[in-house]
């Protein structure tokens, strides 16, 4: 099976190429810009498969479908947010939400090897995704929150936030002044309200912005270990699997 990913960062490819290997694939093949890709199309028998990031340092990839006749399956690799997305489920295209969780990288592989056995043509609309993706609906990202306080509405702006955390089956917003607000919401509906930009969830009871970052420890187990300004409760431990991409997000 001839695999190759199309990623604009390298460090970022050689992540994926470590994550895709652990499923038993071996990739044969990384590009990086779309100059490159299309030089490469045009030497060399197409893969079974493709990662694609969709936007490279000179274009969006898409552009290299413009100029060559693709037949490879493609599994997107992308920031945009699962409501952009939309049309890529319309068009039965996999597609991985950067930072990449492995476990979403399993289904996805899982679902490609299904569909090459079953042999099944997909027909992808290249054209209108990329229209959709170049003039993208703005997304609304969270920007302040609405907390109850006895019987009066406090509003906490995003840049007072600290740190997210899920405690007794509660969502908790922790500000900077180091006090804890029970939100109306979950840990996962407040991962698709955050900028990806600007928040990482860590491990399912953590998710912490950028700015809240005081300090980075090593930790056991090829663990890292989070100092925040004032919250003290528990340690801020990034989950072993989390690393890569945490460390992908900082940098």
């Amino acid at each position: 099976m001839n695999i190759i990913i199309i990623e604009d960062e390298k460090p970022a490819a050689r992540l994926l190429q470590r994550k895709v290997e652990k499923l038993g694939l071996e990739v044969n093949q990384m590009l990086h810009s779309v100059e490159e890709s299309i030089n490469w199309f045009q030497n060399n028998a197409h893969p079974d498969l493709i990662f694609l990031d969709i936007q490279l340092s000179d274009g969006l990839s898409f552009e290299i479908f413009e100029q060559i006749d693709i037949k490879s399956a493609v599994i997107f690799t992308t920031a945009y947010d699962e409501y952009a997305l939309r049309a890529f489920k319309l068009n039965s295209i996999d597609y991985l939400l950067k930072p990449i969780d492995e476990d979403d990288l399993e289904t996805a592989v899982t679902k490609f090897k299904a569909r090459s056995t079953t042999k099944t043509a997909v027909s992808l609309d290249f054209e209108a995704i990329k229209r959709m993706l170049v003039n993208p609906v703005e997304r609304d990202y969270k920007s302040r929150f609405s907390v109850k306080i006895g019987q009066q509405i406090k509003v906490i702006p995003i840049q007072e936030v600290e740190c997210f955390f899920s405690e007794n089956k509660g969502t908790y917003l922790h500000t900077f002044d180091n006090r804890d607000y029970l939100l109306d919401t979950t840990m996962e509906q407040l991962e698709n309200d955050l900028n990806p930009k600007d928040f990482f969830r860590i491990n399912r009871k953590f998710i912490l912005p950028l700015k809240g970052i005081k300090e980075i420890q090593m930790h056991t187990n090829s663990r890292l270990k989070i100092i925040l300004p004032s919250y003290k409760e528990d340690e801020v431990i990034v989950a072993r699997e989390r690393v890569n991409d945490f460390k992908t997000w900082i940098n």
